[in-house]
């Protein structure tokens, strides 16, 4: 299967993460087959763009008939590595780490938590769901151990940098963070940021030009 991973765009592996998600719903509801303008049909974006989108990674169908539903998920579940589960890391055992916790622990086999830190004395010892969590100053340590490959950044602005250089000299290869900072990144590192703030000002954005408050998007 081809795709270098330096040539392969967010945006598409976002949208394989969407075509993944409706063809197993597909599979689900017993659909063998389907064309690329039906799943197009269904994701709402075009069947070229699907098409496209596949092509990095092999020939998948066959002309005239579509592709096999089930077979397809399997081949993009291993494209996004879901063929095996990837140990994660949570820093910042907080209201936000622990409800993520135990909310990929519940949801998804392909992601599990295996520890989580902290650097609150009253919350080390603590229990999320089996994970124990363990005091932030032994995470070298907690890594090596649990061999977690990625690590969730949940800790307030202030501490984020020096966490992240921790969990990358600890050796975690990705970080997934959650800190409203923008960090200097480690090239070893594969790195994504999720501000909450920023989704939630742009929705601000388009509720505060709607109908009911006088303007619509795109007027001033």
């Amino acid at each position: 299967m081809t795709g270098d991973p330096n040539r392969i765009s967010s945006l598409t592996l976002n949208r394989l993460s969407l075509y993944l998600r409706c063809l197993r719903e597909l599979g689900e509801e017993g659909v063998p087959t389907i064309s690329s303008q039906e799943l197009a049909d269904r994701l709402g974006v075009s069947a070229a763009q699907i098409r496209r989108d596949l092509a990095h990674f092999g020939d998948f169908g066959i002309r005239g008939v579509g592709y096999g539903v089930d077979e397809l998920a399997s081949s993009l579940g291993h494209v996004l590595g879901l063929d095996r589960t990837h140990p994660i890391i949570i820093v910042g055992a907080g209201n936000l780490g622990s409800a993520l916790a135990q909310f990929l622990n519940f949801s998804d086999l392909s992601f599990r938590v295996v520890a989580a830190v902290d650097n609150d004395p009253a919350k080390i010892g603590r229990k999320i769901g089996r994970i124990a969590i363990e005091s932030s100053d032994r995470l070298a340590a907690v890594v090596r151990r649990s061999q977690a490959e990625i690590g969730v950044l949940t800790v307030p602005r202030p501490a984020a940098q020096k966490n992240y250089d921790a969990l990358a000299a600890a050796g975690i290869r990705a970080v997934l963070n959650f800190a409203p900072v923008r960090l200097r990144r480690s090239p070893e590192v594969v790195t994504k940021s999720v501000d909450l703030r920023v989704f939630l000002e742009e929705l601000g954005f388009y509720l505060g030009r709607s109908p009911d408050n006088g303007s619509a998007p795109g007027r001033s």
